[in-house]
């Protein structure tokens, strides 16, 4: 931090590089950020559910609901990566009545049975006071619309999962990653330890989230011209001896869908190289 590096950039219309020189500073990701679309209707952001996500969810919330009533909220998860589980639970907390299942695991041992549950002793850490306590009573029963794609994984699949199950919104985009499985930490001798892959998240439902991911209510692109870098956008499903999915199929015209986005994305990138002029000598 607080060092500078020097940048050259080299941009369409430009006949020479552009040298920028940037301060490197330590970043701290927002992940909670929201507005008012217009009157009436609401968006919130989760770019990555943290430690403090459900405190900073109630906060946005109630400051939307202070600009007056809401008749619809949308909850952009797409491009979300994850993070902690009890955060995830405790924001499908806000919009769930209290004490409904939220979320399961099921492995091959005893302990890789759980449950988790929309109440505070499950999405709680380290905290004395319920954050959600403050968080507007109508929000549990505005009409909403979760937004994900292939992007959104692990814990904003088990929102999103958990909502849909429960009909409390329509999840709208494409097609989750897939990143259903739990893994744990074991202690080893010689102060080390190993990760394992123990169990595999299911929604409310006993659907499986691992490998097949959430299925959008509504398919929709994220621009009227489709997505073409949706051939490197890899799921799940797509990585080699990736963990099977209890709800997993195998579609065989999946490597032929990627074949035509990689086909169509690399029409539209040798466009974009032959329109760029050289730079000078």
């Amino acid at each position: 931090p607080k060092t500078s590096i020097k940048l050259s950039i080299i941009r369409k219309g430009e006949t020479k590089p552009i040298e920028v020189t940037l301060v490197r500073e330590v970043i701290k990701v927002q992940s909670v950020k929201s507005k008012l679309i217009e009157p009436g209707y609401g968006w919130v952001r989760i770019t990555q559910f943290q430690e403090n996500t459900v405190a900073d969810l109630a906060k946005a919330l109630t400051a939307l609901y202070k600009q007056g009533p809401l008749q619809g909220l949308v909850l952009d998860l797409r491009n979300d990566p994850g993070g902690l589980l009890n955060s995830a639970i405790g924001v499908s907390a806000a919009f769930l009545p209290p004490d409904v299942k939220v979320v399961s695991t099921d492995g091959r041992t005893v302990d890789a049975k759980q449950e988790f549950l929309a109440r505070p002793q499950d999405y709680m850490r380290g905290t004395r006071e319920d954050p959600l306590k403050s968080m507007p009573i109508e929000a549990k029963k505005v009409p909403m619309v979760i937004l994900i794609n292939s992007g959104s994984a692990s814990a904003s699949e088990i929102v999103a999962g958990a909502l849909q199950d429960y009909k409390r919104a329509v999840i709208l985009g494409t097609q989750s990653f897939g990143k259903g499985s739990v893994q744990s930490v074991v202690p080893l001798p010689g102060n080390s330890a190993i990760k394992l892959t123990t169990a595999r998240y299911y929604t409310p439902d006993g659907r499986s989230i691992q490998a097949k991911g959430i299925v959008p209510d509504v398919w929709l692109d994220e621009t009227a011209e489709g997505n073409i870098f949706a051939a490197l956008r890899m799921r799940e499903a797509d990585l080699e001896k990736h963990l099977s999915g209890a709800d997993e199929k195998k579609d065989p015209e999946r490597e032929k869908q990627r074949a035509e986005e990689r086909k169509k994305m690399e029409e539209q990138l040798a466009k974009q190289r032959d329109s760029l002029k050289p730079l000078p000598e």
